[in-house]
């Protein structure tokens, strides 16, 4: 299931995002301007409950109803403070953001730093994996949005590329963590909505694909070899297959990305 930010009203959403003022001169937004006791909610309380129902539930379960009964109250008092679902969304992910580390040393260089950056950035991705199904093709444009890009940007300034070179690698990184991070949530997902374990699948299907294409490794025999001579070895500790070969893929894929951005350095002759 995959999630377009933005669905909201425009101002409206921007203004929660950033606490800016109202459109109309009233307090900031997402908080009652009229007199009065001080409200049981608030825009972060709802956005927090938001947030633990997507890490326990998967967005498919999120409703203003849903968090509302969380927080003990009716959909209809949350309205006040978040107008609809859409500009919920907007705001756990930006929320949820906020989680990342931001200081990195460069004293021992850009390479450790990145590494730690990606790390962190993986790490999050499992915490959190109904970030995954919001899409990139449309960001929320939030204060910690601009943070998280701020931080790895920082980070490759260290490198002296230019930035036309830098804008791309930026996003070769997002992209390569994010889908890294993505084949680990997703195998969770399968398995807990199908009953079936990576394990149970592979061996059944395997299995089958043996009787059907006899000759496979003739058609095939680079893909016997990368699947026999590439495998990642077992090391034990009960770690399902494919979330452990996603690990090694990010670990490697990761190396291969750094010594291209090493490589670039050599030949601008920074």
């Amino acid at each position: 299931m995959v999630l377009f930010a933005g669905q909201g009203d425009a101002r409206r959403s921007m203004s929660l995002l950033w606490r800016a003022k109202d459109a109309k001169g009233g307090g900031p937004a997402g908080k009652r301007s009229a007199p009065g006791p001080k409200p049981a909610l608030s825009v972060d309380a709802i956005v927090d409950a938001g947030i633990a129902l997507a890490d326990a539930e998967g967005l498919a379960a999120l409703s203003m109803r849903a968090v509302g009964a969380r927080l003990g109250r009716t959909a209809m008092a949350l309205y006040t403070y978040v107008p609809s679902k859409s500009e919920l969304l907007d705001l756990m992910y930006d929320r949820a953001l906020a989680e990342l580390p931001t200081d990195y040393d460069l004293a021992q260089g850009w390479r450790p730093a990145v590494t730690s950056w990606a790390e962190d950035t993986w790490e999050f991705y499992l915490r959190h994996p109904w970030v995954l199904q919001v899409s990139q093709a449309r960001p929320v444009l939030g204060p910690n949005e601009y943070v998280a890009l701020e931080t790895l940007v920082r980070l490759l300034y260290a490198t002296e590329l230019d930035s036309a070179v830098l804008r791309r690698i930026v996003g070769a990184l997002f992209h390569f963590v994010r889908g890294a991070a993505q084949t680990v949530t997703e195998s969770r997902l399968a398995a807990a909505a199908t009953g079936v374990s990576d394990e149970e699948w592979w061996q059944s299907r395997s299995s089958v694909l043996g009787e059907v294409v006899p000759d496979f490794q003739d058609r095939f025999p680079l893909v016997v070899r990368l699947e026999t001579e590439g495998a990642a070895p077992h090391t034990g500790g009960g770690e399902p297959y494919l979330e452990r070969e996603a690990k090694t893929t990010f670990e490697v894929g990761l190396d291969v990305l750094l010594d291209g951005i090493a490589a670039s350095i050599d030949k601008s002759g920074r």
